[in-house]
């Protein structure tokens, strides 16, 4: 039987152990020369043939093993083994070549994974350090390159993603994801927190208080009442709850019992209780101190609560304040102090409240929605604003009052608006109440030209249609294509009575507003 000799033994061996090692197996002769190196697949990299390799020559030099660094990947591990007048080697090239493509390819991905994530991206190394980071618009952040981020350190050691908070944006969340052992990535959604700040800094403000009583137009009984109601809230300090659909002007109606109150000359802060993030409401309420949490402000910065010291709070859409948020504003109210996050000095508070929603807070008690011992404590004088739908008699007045001022913003000089085009005013239902009727007029002033009325014509073609479904009682079959009829003939006018125009700004094929119009009897009358 043949014996194989040492090089073939040598030579099959190399197949073998670059499968198992996910990489390269040479063979070098006594001087380090590369007999033949092959992958991990079996084939042979006749490119490497002669090269020289100097760890091979190392360990026949020594007569031993040695280990020591790939010349052919960066951060890939060999070692070299001599047999005879050979020396075996193998490394983990490939393995290091694929991780080294695919970290390359993260740091290559950052800006794309930061504009998703709307945030910082980032790519660190085994011990969470930044090796680059990347903000959402693409830039490169360089204030921290280089600063090893213990949470990131953390996912390595465990080999376990960590989700948590930004060490380095306070209010953010960050997530961090190790891709093997020698680095990881992450990201964060400080887009989202910068954009709720700003959010925050519209909606919690010191304001001047710029409306009175006498901005509020009307003389129906309900807005007369409200009005007295509001005069009475004026020179008590008692909380009050103003209720009133969207747009009927309960921030006006606060501003206005502020200004006549004996705390005109204090300041008057509106927060929108619907607009901040909930992550962020505490603070915002109650202020904090500096290094209560991370990202806190140096030196810290004072709560609605405080910056309202002495004048008035209004918390408008107060409805929507959370449960738990809810018993520490009524721990505020009954204590008359305030202490901000992470601190023990007790500020002492006076302050009055009031308080506007949109919805029934009373059924919301009932439906344990909201804080009964918290409703009772803001609900000491209760104003019930009137939609205008129930105060058609005021139109006139208050569309008098803003012809007047936009007169002065437009720099127009209309005199005032025709009869039918009033008359369908009155007639509409107005779901968005007063703000819908002053963004009505506003358009008119748009489109009213040099015209010294405003006429039906200035107005939104959606009063005209509602008004005129309103007034068709012939069943709703009949009242869907008289409403069809009139959309399609004005969109004819519109266009020129041209009907390739006309369908394609209707958003229908041609076919289809030639159907219609047959069925509708429509006809081209252009004269």
């Amino acid at each position: 039987m043949n014996t194989k000799s040492t090089y073939d033994l040598l030579i099959e061996a190399l197949q073998i152990l670059s499968k198992v090692t996910s990489g390269y197996a040479a063979l070098t002769d006594s001087s380090g020369m590369r007999i033949k190196t092959v992958d991990s697949l079996g084939q042979e990299i006749k490119d490497l043939k002669g090269i020289y390799y100097p760890l091979a020559k190392d360990a026949y030099d020594k007569h031993k093993a040695v280990y020591g660094m790939s010349q052919l990947e960066d951060g890939a591990e060999t070692w070299c083994i001599p047999f005879g007048e050979y020396v075996l080697c193998c490394s983990n090239v490939e393995r290091k070549r694929n991780v080294n493509i695919l970290k390359q390819s993260l740091m290559d991905a950052l800006p794309f994974i930061a504009r998703v994530a709307g945030g910082e991206a980032v790519v660190f190394d085994e011990s969470g350090k930044r090796l680059s980071t990347v903000s959402s618009d693409g830039s490169t952040n360089t204030e921290f390159l280089g600063k090893i981020s213990k949470d990131a350190n953390e996912a390595m050691k465990s080999q376990k993603p960590v989700i948590g908070e930004s060490n380095y944006i306070g209010g953010a969340s960050a997530v961090r994801i190790p891709m093997g052992k020698n680095f990881g990535f992450g990201f964060n959604n400080e887009d989202h927190v910068f954009k709720n700040q700003k959010l925050l800094n519209e909606v919690k403000k010191y304001q001047n208080a710029k409306y009175s009583f006498e901005d509020i137009i009307g003389s129906s009984p309900e807005i007369r009442r409200a009005k007295e109601i509001g005069m009475v809230a004026a020179n008590s300090n008692s909380n009050v709850i103003i209720h009133g659909e969207t747009g009927t002007g309960k921030e006006m109606f606060a501003q206005s019992i502020h200004n006549a109150s004996e705390r005109s000359g204090k300041p008057f802060v509106a927060i929108n209780c619907a607009a901040i993030p909930q992550n962020l409401i505490e603070s915002h309420f109650f202020g904090y101190t500096e290094g209560s949490f991370t990202g806190a402000k140096k030196g810290g910065a004072p709560g609605v609560f405080e910056q309202a010291n002495g004048g008035t709070l209004f918390l408008d859409e107060i409805s929507e304040m959370q449960l738990e948020i809810q018993s520490k504003i009524l721990r505020v109210l009954q204590e008359r102090e305030v202490t901000r996050i992470g601190s023990s000095k007790v500020i002492p508070l006076d302050v009055r409240v009031i308080s506007a929603s949109n919805k029934n807070l009373e059924d919301m008690v009932k439906k344990n929605a909201f804080r009964q011992d918290l409703y009772y404590r803001l609900n000491v004088l209760d104003i019930q604003l009137p939609s205008l739908r129930y105060m058609k008699e005021d139109i006139g007045y208050i569309v008098d009052h803003l012809i007047m001022k936009m007169n002065v913003a437009f720099g127009k000089f209309v005199m005032g608006i025709e009869e039918d085009a009033l008359e369908l005013l009155i007639k509409y239902e107005w779901p968005g109440n007063v703000r819908e009727l002053i963004n009505c007029i506003e358009k008119s002033f748009n489109l009213i030209g040099n015209d010294s009325y405003i006429k039906v014509d200035h107005l939104p073609m959606k009063l005209n249609e509602q008004v005129e479904i309103q007034d068709d009682d012939s069943g709703l079959e009949n009242m869907l294509s008289t409403y069809e009829k009139t959309i399609i003939e004005k969109a004819l006018k519109k266009n020129n009575y041209v009907k390739s125009k006309t369908a394609k700004y209707l958003k229908i094929s041609t076919t289809t507003l030639w159907r219609r119009m047959k069925q509708l009897n429509i006809e081209m009358d252009i004269s």
